[in-house]
């Protein structure tokens, strides 16, 4: 099952350096400036809030993970936009309380 075989590395090193986040980040995550995604990137919610180190580090860690959604697909024979969407889901899904994800419909929800 590919959803299967996508979501199991979630749990592996390389995902896991993938998806770390620095301190800066955590804490934007934290008070809504930046929030994960469906789509399995990063995004900026609050743009006036966010410095210029906080968008940077947004960047090099989306550039970081299409790097990974890359070798899942190649992997899975599957679409890079695919890898993401499902690693996307998992992200979500596991947003920590009080942190903000935007939803498939492209709306922003603060996690319960």
């Amino acid at each position: 099952d590919v959803v299967a075989s996508l979501l199991s590395p979630v749990r592996k090193p390389e995902f896991a350096a993938a998806h770390a986040a620095p301190p800066i980040v955590e804490e934007a995550k934290s008070k809504c400036v930046v929030g994960e995604q469906s789509d399995g990137y990063l995004g900026v919610i609050d743009a006036a809030a966010a410095s210029e180190a906080l968008k940077r580090e947004v960047r090099n860690i989306n550039q970081q993970r299409k790097a990974h959604f890359a070798e899942l697909a190649a992997k899975n024979a599957i679409t890079i936009e695919d890898a993401a969407a499902l690693t996307g889901k998992r992200l979500v899904e596991g947003a920590s309380s009080g942190q903000c994800v935007r939803l498939p419909d492209g709306t922003w929800a603060k996690q319960p």
